[in-house]
């Protein structure tokens, strides 16, 4: 298959846009079955998003998670919409924000600032020290609000180094962010089917979102079904349903493949207890250069060939061959 079509958060210059680029051919057409899909530029999160939906895009890169902000509401609202679509890679990537500005004009020339609600916050303490003057804007991406400086719009944006060559500006300052070791989480999503889920690869992330009825010990219940088969979880965020106020789902990130029995067994437990469990995916780990990895593995009696071991002794007892 050739001549797929990636949205992705835009404009041209993005983090996201950074991430996407990160992907390799190999990896790409691993993915999504084409090794240079045609990039697409999408205004927003959820229009990316959309965009897969209505046939306009074959799959879509957003973000979904930062380490300093925590999760990106648009995502998340967006992947349990319908129809469905999943996950089929990650992408860790460090985000260091620079200081735009139009060629000419110095830190006492800033009386506004504009950047993505994540971008602001990720450089709240800095604009307030050495912009103390500016009024904050916030945009749909880092990169609009680097248009919006080429277009005389705002003074400066707080944004991707790499902005700078699309829209012909120049750094005031670089590495303004307050955390140094932020990483920004990316997803590339796409519809189920062809070429179908990632292969287990031994190192696999399998996402889901789950409600549940509100009564005493509902979420701990959901969870013991995760933690009684050593499936590690590694991230848990809630997110209001739109249309039932008190109600929730609950995103959950697991170490495992839904190909292995453990993270399978757990996922059908889920579909028991739950009111809606929604699949959204099972793909490779991705890691940021020089981190090591510290999950423990599974313990005693949750290996795959613990669990493939229990199945055949389960059915030779069921058919009258074992005891």
């Amino acid at each position: 298959m050739t001549g797929l079509r990636v949205a992705f958060l835009g404009p041209h210059g993005t983090f996201c846009e950074q991430a996407l680029r990160t992907l390799t051919p190999a990896v790409l057409d691993d993915a999504l079955g084409d090794p240079e899909p045609a990039l697409l530029p999408i205004p927003s999160t959820t229009a990316a998003l959309d965009a897969v939906r209505a046939g306009d895009a074959d799959a879509a890169c957003v973000p979904v998670e930062n380490s300093v902000e925590g999760g990106v509401p648009a995502t998340m609202d967006g992947l349990v919409e319908t129809p469905p679509l999943v996950i089929v890679r990650e992408i860790l990537l460090p985000v260091r924000f620079s200081v735009l500005v139009r060629q000419g004009t110095a830190a006492a020339d800033v009386g506004s600032v504009a950047s993505h609600p994540h971008g602001e916050a990720q450089t709240r303490r800095w604009i307030a020290e050495h912009l103390p003057a500016a009024e904050v804007r916030l945009t749909s991406s880092t990169a609009a609000a680097a248009a919006q400086v080429a277009a005389g719009e705002v003074d400066a944006a707080v944004c991707a180094p790499v902005a700078a060559a699309h829209h012909g500006l120049v750094e005031l300052a670089s590495g303004v962010h307050d955390t140094g070791d932020a990483v920004t989480r990316f997803v590339l999503v796409r519809p189920p089917g062809a070429p179908g889920l990632p292969a287990p690869t031994g190192a696999d992330r399998t996402s889901l979102a789950a409600t549940t009825v509100n009564h005493p010990g509902a979420l701990l219940a959901v969870l013991t079904e995760i933690a009684v088969r050593g499936v590690d979880l590694t991230r848990i965020e809630s997110r209001p349903l739109k249309d039932r106020r008190g109600e929730y789902w609950f995103f959950l990130d697991g170490t495992g493949h839904v190909a292995e029995p453990a993270m399978g067994e757990a996922l059908a437990a889920l579909r028991r207890r739950c009111t809606d469990v929604r699949f959204l995916g099972s793909y490779p780990r991705a890691t940021v250069a020089g981190e090591v990895g510290t999950g423990a593995g599974p313990g005693p009696g949750q290996t795959v060939k613990d669990y493939t071991e229990s199945a055949a002794w389960l059915a030779a007892l069921r058919d009258g061959s074992g005891a």
